[in-house]
Protein backbone atom coordinates (compact mmCIF):
# COMPACT_ATOMS: atom_id res chain seq x y z
CA UNK A 1 0.00 0.00 0.00
CA UNK A 2 1.44 3.35 -0.97
CA UNK A 3 1.16 6.36 1.30
CA UNK A 4 -1.02 8.43 -1.02
CA UNK A 5 -4.39 9.86 -0.25
CA UNK A 6 -7.58 8.13 -1.39
CA UNK A 7 -8.98 8.81 -4.83
CA UNK A 8 -11.81 11.27 -5.06
CA UNK A 9 -10.51 13.70 -2.43
CA UNK A 10 -10.29 17.10 -4.04
CA UNK A 11 -8.05 18.58 -1.36
CA UNK A 12 -4.29 18.97 -1.64
CA UNK A 13 -2.07 15.90 -1.72
CA UNK A 14 -0.69 15.29 1.75
CA UNK A 15 1.94 13.29 3.52
CA UNK A 16 2.05 12.18 7.15
CA UNK A 17 4.37 15.01 8.16
CA UNK A 18 1.93 17.61 6.85
CA UNK A 19 -0.91 16.04 8.82
CA UNK A 20 1.16 16.01 12.01
CA UNK A 21 2.23 19.63 11.57
CA UNK A 22 -1.38 20.68 11.05
CA UNK A 23 -2.38 18.76 14.17
CA UNK A 24 0.31 20.52 16.21
CA UNK A 25 -0.86 23.90 14.93
CA UNK A 26 -4.39 23.02 15.98
CA UNK A 27 -3.10 21.89 19.37
CA UNK A 28 -1.35 25.22 19.92
CA UNK A 29 -4.42 27.19 18.91
CA UNK A 30 -7.21 25.26 20.63
CA UNK A 31 -5.68 22.76 23.05
CA UNK A 32 -5.71 19.00 23.38
CA UNK A 33 -9.43 18.69 24.12
CA UNK A 34 -10.29 20.20 20.72
CA UNK A 35 -8.01 17.87 18.80
CA UNK A 36 -9.58 15.23 16.54
CA UNK A 37 -8.89 13.74 13.15
CA UNK A 38 -11.98 15.54 11.84
CA UNK A 39 -10.73 18.88 13.14
CA UNK A 40 -7.36 18.28 11.47
CA UNK A 41 -9.11 17.37 8.22
CA UNK A 42 -11.17 20.56 8.38
CA UNK A 43 -8.03 22.58 8.93
CA UNK A 44 -6.37 21.01 5.90
CA UNK A 45 -9.50 21.28 3.76
CA UNK A 46 -9.71 17.55 3.08
CA UNK A 47 -12.02 14.72 4.05
CA UNK A 48 -11.42 12.85 7.28
CA UNK A 49 -10.60 9.60 5.49
CA UNK A 50 -7.63 11.38 3.90
CA UNK A 51 -6.22 12.18 7.34
CA UNK A 52 -6.93 8.63 8.51
CA UNK A 53 -5.14 7.25 5.46
CA UNK A 54 -1.95 8.80 6.82
CA UNK A 55 -2.36 8.41 10.60
CA UNK A 56 -4.83 5.46 10.80
CA UNK A 57 -6.36 6.47 14.16
CA UNK A 58 -6.45 9.42 16.53
CA UNK A 59 -4.27 7.49 18.98
CA UNK A 60 -1.66 6.98 16.27
CA UNK A 61 -1.84 10.67 15.36
CA UNK A 62 -1.17 11.60 18.97
CA UNK A 63 1.84 9.27 19.05
CA UNK A 64 3.29 10.91 15.97
CA UNK A 65 2.61 14.37 17.40
CA UNK A 66 4.33 13.46 20.67
CA UNK A 67 7.35 12.18 18.76
CA UNK A 68 7.44 15.39 16.71
CA UNK A 69 7.49 17.46 19.91
CA UNK A 70 10.42 15.43 21.27
CA UNK A 71 12.05 15.80 17.85
CA UNK A 72 12.31 19.54 18.47
CA UNK A 73 14.91 18.90 21.18
CA UNK A 74 18.42 19.67 19.89
CA UNK A 75 20.93 16.99 20.84
CA UNK A 76 24.05 18.87 19.78
CA UNK A 77 26.33 21.15 21.83
CA UNK A 78 25.75 19.18 25.04
CA UNK A 79 28.13 19.54 28.00
CA UNK A 80 30.86 16.92 28.31
CA UNK A 81 30.46 16.14 32.05
CA UNK A 82 27.80 13.44 32.29
CA UNK A 83 25.76 15.09 35.06
CA UNK A 84 25.59 18.44 33.32
CA UNK A 85 24.65 16.62 30.12
CA UNK A 86 21.75 14.93 31.92
CA UNK A 87 20.58 18.24 33.36
CA UNK A 88 20.75 19.96 30.00
CA UNK A 89 18.84 17.17 28.26
CA UNK A 90 16.12 17.35 30.92
CA UNK A 91 15.93 21.14 30.57
CA UNK A 92 15.59 20.86 26.80
CA UNK A 93 12.90 18.21 27.24
CA UNK A 94 10.93 20.52 29.51
CA UNK A 95 11.43 23.36 27.04
CA UNK A 96 10.02 21.30 24.17
CA UNK A 97 6.95 20.39 26.24
CA UNK A 98 6.39 24.02 27.23
CA UNK A 99 6.77 25.02 23.59
CA UNK A 100 3.32 23.62 22.80
CA UNK A 101 -0.02 24.21 24.45
CA UNK A 102 -0.83 21.09 26.49
CA UNK A 103 2.52 19.68 25.36
CA UNK A 104 3.03 17.64 28.52
CA UNK A 105 -0.52 16.26 28.46
CA UNK A 106 -0.02 15.23 24.85
CA UNK A 107 3.21 13.36 25.52
CA UNK A 108 2.17 11.81 28.84
CA UNK A 109 -0.83 10.20 27.16
CA UNK A 110 1.22 8.30 24.59
CA UNK A 111 3.79 5.55 24.42
CA UNK A 112 5.72 6.80 21.44
CA UNK A 113 8.39 4.24 20.55
CA UNK A 114 9.26 6.44 17.60
CA UNK A 115 12.58 7.68 16.13
CA UNK A 116 12.84 11.07 17.86
CA UNK A 117 11.70 9.75 21.22
CA UNK A 118 14.13 6.82 21.06
CA UNK A 119 16.97 9.11 20.01
CA UNK A 120 16.37 11.40 22.98
CA UNK A 121 16.05 8.47 25.40
CA UNK A 122 19.27 6.98 24.06
CA UNK A 123 21.10 10.26 24.70
CA UNK A 124 19.78 10.44 28.26
CA UNK A 125 20.54 6.80 29.07
CA UNK A 126 23.98 7.18 27.48
CA UNK A 127 24.81 10.15 29.71
CA UNK A 128 23.80 8.21 32.81
CA UNK A 129 25.84 5.18 31.76
CA UNK A 130 28.79 7.48 31.21
CA UNK A 131 28.36 8.58 34.82
CA UNK A 132 28.97 5.04 36.01
CA UNK A 133 25.40 3.88 36.61
CA UNK A 134 24.76 0.21 35.99
CA UNK A 135 22.19 -0.69 33.38
CA UNK A 136 19.09 -0.95 35.56
CA UNK A 137 19.90 2.24 37.46
CA UNK A 138 20.46 4.12 34.20
CA UNK A 139 17.15 2.90 32.77
CA UNK A 140 15.13 3.60 35.90
CA UNK A 141 16.74 6.99 36.50
CA UNK A 142 15.78 7.91 32.94
CA UNK A 143 12.17 6.97 33.71
CA UNK A 144 12.31 9.00 36.92
CA UNK A 145 13.54 12.09 35.10
CA UNK A 146 11.00 11.73 32.29
CA UNK A 147 8.03 11.10 34.60
CA UNK A 148 9.02 13.93 36.93
CA UNK A 149 9.43 16.36 34.06
CA UNK A 150 6.14 15.36 32.46
CA UNK A 151 4.19 15.61 35.72
CA UNK A 152 5.56 18.95 36.81
CA UNK A 153 5.21 20.46 33.34
CA UNK A 154 1.65 19.18 33.05
CA UNK A 155 0.83 20.94 36.32
CA UNK A 156 2.60 24.09 35.16
CA UNK A 157 0.63 24.25 31.92
CA UNK A 158 -2.66 23.51 33.67
CA UNK A 159 -1.99 26.27 36.21
CA UNK A 160 -1.23 28.72 33.42
CA UNK A 161 -4.68 28.03 31.92
CA UNK A 162 -6.52 27.97 35.25
CA UNK A 163 -4.76 30.13 37.87
CA UNK A 164 -5.16 28.91 41.43
CA UNK A 165 -6.00 32.42 42.69
CA UNK A 166 -4.96 31.68 46.26
CA UNK A 167 -7.16 28.60 46.59
CA UNK A 168 -4.43 26.56 48.27
CA UNK A 169 -3.72 29.24 50.85
CA UNK A 170 -7.42 29.51 51.55
CA UNK A 171 -7.80 25.76 51.97
CA UNK A 172 -4.83 25.13 54.27
CA UNK A 173 -5.62 25.47 57.96
CA UNK A 174 -2.93 26.14 60.55
CA UNK A 175 -4.82 23.89 62.94
CA UNK A 176 -5.77 21.04 60.62
CA UNK A 177 -2.71 21.10 58.36
CA UNK A 178 0.16 22.37 60.52
CA UNK A 179 2.94 20.94 58.34
CA UNK A 180 1.45 22.28 55.12
CA UNK A 181 0.82 25.65 56.74
CA UNK A 182 4.45 25.81 57.78
CA UNK A 183 5.72 25.38 54.22
CA UNK A 184 2.88 27.20 52.47
CA UNK A 185 5.15 29.98 51.27
CA UNK A 186 7.11 27.45 49.22
CA UNK A 187 4.09 25.96 47.46
CA UNK A 188 3.28 28.91 45.23
CA UNK A 189 2.47 28.36 41.57
CA UNK A 190 5.24 30.65 40.32
CA UNK A 191 8.13 28.43 41.37
CA UNK A 192 8.01 25.76 38.67
CA UNK A 193 11.49 26.53 37.36
CA UNK A 194 13.01 26.27 40.82
CA UNK A 195 11.03 23.15 41.64
CA UNK A 196 12.20 21.54 38.44
CA UNK A 197 15.86 22.17 39.21
CA UNK A 198 15.42 21.00 42.81
CA UNK A 199 13.68 17.79 41.78
CA UNK A 200 16.25 17.05 39.10
CA UNK A 201 19.07 17.49 41.62
CA UNK A 202 17.26 15.21 44.07
CA UNK A 203 16.90 12.47 41.47
CA UNK A 204 20.57 12.65 40.48
CA UNK A 205 21.72 12.77 44.10
CA UNK A 206 20.09 9.38 44.69
CA UNK A 207 21.71 7.68 41.76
Amino acid sequence: MTNTQPRGDRGPRLDTGTVVRAALELLDEKGLDALSTRAVADRLGVRMNTVLWHVKTKARMLELMADAVVGEIPLDDLPDPWDERVRELARRYRGALLGHRDGASLVVGTYAAEPHTLRFADALVGALLAGGLEERAAAWTTWSIVYFTLGLTQEEQATARHPLDGRLAGAVSETLHPALHRVLGHLDADSFGGRFEFGLSAILARR
